[in-house]
């Protein structure tokens, strides 16, 4: 078959369009010229835009104590639902994280997010001054005069590693309770008071002046006095009177381990505001 000249003219033109296009691709960077923008651009950008709107450049951290985030603080601080479910399974057994470092150990919290929010931990000035008191334990001689508890002051109480300004109020509102300590050891009996702290306060402070405490005839005080009586919880007062009523009198006080909750420790503690004839 031959091929007329328009055909032959045809096929020239597309064999010289098939390698310019090669020649093309091989001398020719077609590879993307595009540049990244930089985060910080972004950032600018995104605080102009603020700016404008009248809005703060970044979100604000204010100063906070760690142990008391919530599931939206601590989202918005960066955290991981199990880092915040750590914190408070840690919290309900009623502890406490008192640095940086302790908050880390306990949520399991990245080196990048303790360094960006670390800075605005806040705790209580006791914490802030824990070295100092740990250093004047140390410097301490293990014999000192001790000084008596029934006339401490809230000041003084402070002055013990471990007791801010909420546990000295709640010891003196304890010690005004029991219209005074008469041992020692009823200090350890304030609510939320570690064991280690009672121990710092028996070692600085002992009963010296006993308080006077007019007590009661167990078989005549009658339901609401009863209720008043330190020892005695919420609506024992009316287990009480009833078994008394029962007995036709109580006539000794081992008696009351009869009433669930009653046990030989806390009825020697009730002989201290009440006797029977």
């Amino acid at each position: 078959m031959r091929l007329s000249h328009q055909q032959i003219l045809g096929i020239l033109v597309g064999l010289l369009l098939v390698v310019g296009i090669q020649v093309a691709f091989y001398w020719v960077d077609f590879s993307s010229k595009f540049t990244p923008v930089s985060t910080d651009m972004l950032q600018r950008e995104m605080d102009s835009l603020r700016t404008l709107a009248g809005l703060p450049k970044k979100d604000t951290i204010f100063p906070f104590n760690p142990n008391f985030i919530s599931d939206y603080k601590g989202f918005k601080l960066g955290l991981t639902p199990a880092e915040i479910d750590r914190l408070q399974a840690f919290r309900a057994q009623n502890r406490y994280v008192n640095s940086a470092e302790e908050f880390q150990q306990v949520t399991g919290v990245a080196d990048s997010v303790l360094r960006r929010i670390a800075p605005f931990f806040k705790f209580p000035d006791w914490v802030k001054n824990r070295h100092f008191w740990a250093d004047e334990a140390k410097n301490t001689p293990k014999h000192f005069p001790k000084q008596d508890i029934n006339t401490a002051t809230a000041e003084e109480l402070m002055k013990i590693y471990g007791i801010g300004e909420g546990f000295s109020h709640r010891i003196l509102k304890y010690r005004e309770k029991l219209g005074g300590f008469t041992y020692i050891n009823q200090v350890a009996e304030v609510y939320g008071l570690e064991k280690e702290v009672y121990e710092r306060v028996a070692e600085r402070f002992e009963v010296q002046t006993v308080p006077l405490i007019e007590k009661k005839d167990l078989n005549a005080i009658n339901r609401y006095e009863l209720s008043k009586i330190p020892y005695v919880k919420y609506g024992e007062s009316n287990k009480i009177v009833g078994l008394r009523s029962e007995l036709g009198a109580i006539h000794s006080f081992e008696e009351l381990l009869q009433i669930e909750g009653f046990d030989k420790e806390r009825i020697g503690r009730l002989q201290l505001y009440l006797y029977i004839q």
